[in-house]
């Protein structure tokens, strides 16, 4: 462990380890109940059990090559915001087959592979404005905030209103709402694993309300589902409208991955003096060959966890933490009955808060100056009213060139800013 870790250099034991993966696990296990329900919604073949295995796998994988390439505490597993733009926004809403979907993400994974290895990462990260990198973290968090209130019925469509409250005393509205005044309690008392305790809790409140069924001959253990092998569909790749999916969930993808690195490392103390992340190119490849083999298992993005920072918390330093977070996940591996056990109506309150959560950078958006404020505004607006973060994300960087341009602050845009524009232009005229 020594050799493998180092650590004593940071200064860390193995039970001590040990003990921060099993935290880091068990907060972030919800979502192998979220991600399963919330894919396996898609139905056309793609099934929960299916996606449940292909979650399991590809993130006990990708954890795994953190570990022993980066030896860094972080571990990875599907995105939050990934996973709903890829079942409500591009199947859902933009009409195309979950194969195709998985196509965008074998692909984005594949060129961040790429970049990861050249170095050039940085270039697409300063491509997409700073007020706009922060906006799309507040849209995406209002629209999976929409999704969960919707999923659960505490929202309903009206048809004057558009949206209306809907009946809070249904067994589904009643249970998610129960569930999130407990997870909130939970996590404003700072009771560790606060989201997980609320998820079943919640599930268990939904069992006298017929929310939560289980079936008969309900066992604990049972053999894993088959998942998805390349399922992929390539008939829509040369479309305009196929590249901003696919670039939506290349953008999404490296932000989230450097946000959480960049946050895990330093509440680890492991940034250097020079404000790097160690073994940052590992890391990187690490997630982008995760996103690729959960795309070819049939599971959206991968990415690293925000999640990861109670393990660093609970003592974590090295990769040993990240092995211990895999192995527990391959061990849940044969108890998929219980998490998909779990109701809709007990991951919407999971669904609320993270989109609380990803609310809170709305505060370093500087909305007194109309060349950011009035695109990030766009941003943030644009992503629940249209059901589309990528969307938010075109409509927001077309104004920020147009108001930039015109207020002669062209020199604020980059190269790379305007040919994401003009392709951006491009695909209102070619479909």
């Amino acid at each position: 462990m020594e050799r493998l870790f180092k650590l004593q250099a940071h200064g860390t034991t193995v039970l001590r380890e040990i003990l921060a993966g099993l935290t880091t696990f068990l907060t972030m296990t919800y979502i192998l109940a979220v991600n399963p329900e919330m894919l396996g919604s898609i139905g056309q073949g793609m099934t929960a059990e299916a996606v449940f295995t292909a979650t399991v796998i590809a993130s006990a994988v990708a954890t795994l090559v953190m570990a022993f390439a980066a030896n860094l505490p972080v571990a990875l597993a599907p995105g939050m915001g990934l996973n709903a733009f890829f079942t409500y926004t591009v199947v859902l809403g933009m009409h195309y087959s979950w194969q195709t979907a998985l196509t965008a993400v074998f692909l984005e994974g594949l060129l961040f592979m790429v970049l990861s290895l050249v170095n050039v990462r940085e270039l697409i990260i300063h491509a997409i404005p700073l007020p706009l990198k922060k906006a799309v973290a507040v849209g995406i968090g209002l629209l999976i905030a929409f999704i969960g209130l919707e999923n659960s019925g505490v929202l309903s469509v009206d048809p004057q209103t558009l949206v209306s409250l809907g009946d809070s005393t249904s067994g589904n509205a009643l249970t998610a709402l129960i569930g999130l005044v407990i997870t909130v309690v939970l996590f404003a008392n700072q009771v560790p694993g606060s989201i997980l305790i609320g998820l079943i809790l919640t599930t268990l409140v939904g069992i006298p309300l017929e929310v939560t069924v289980i079936p008969e001959n309900f066992s604990f253990i049972r053999l894993p589902a088959r998942p998805l092998f390349f399922q992929f569909d390539f008939s829509a790749v040369f479309s305009l409208k196929f590249f901003t999916v696919f670039f939506t969930f290349f953008f999404l993808d490296i932000f989230d991955t450097v946000g959480t690195l960049v946050g895990v490392s330093a509440r680890a103390g492991l940034i250097t003096q020079q404000g790097e992340i160690p073994r940052a190119k590992q890391a990187f490849l690490a997630d982008a060959f995760g996103t690729v083999l959960g795309a070819i298992l049939g599971t959206s993005t991968i990415t690293s966890y925000a999640e990861s920072s109670a393990g660093v918390t609970a003592g974590g330093r090295t990769g040993l933490t990240a092995v211990t977070t895999a192995v527990l996940f391959l061990a849940a591996l044969f108890f998929s009955p219980v998490f998909l056990l779990v109701p809709r109506a007990a991951t919407a309150p999971i669904l609320i808060i993270v989109g609380f959560f990803m609310m809170q950078s709305i505060v370093g958006i500087r909305f007194w100056d109309p060349t950011e404020g009035i695109p990030a505004g766009l941003t943030i607006v644009a992503m629940p009213l249209r059901f589309s973060i990528a969307e938010g994300i075109v409509y927001g960087l077309i104004s920020y060139v147009v108001l930039k341009t015109v207020t002669r602050k062209g020199k604020d845009i980059t190269l790379v800013t305007w040919i994401l524009f003009g392709i951006f232009i491009l695909r209102f005229f070619l479909k």
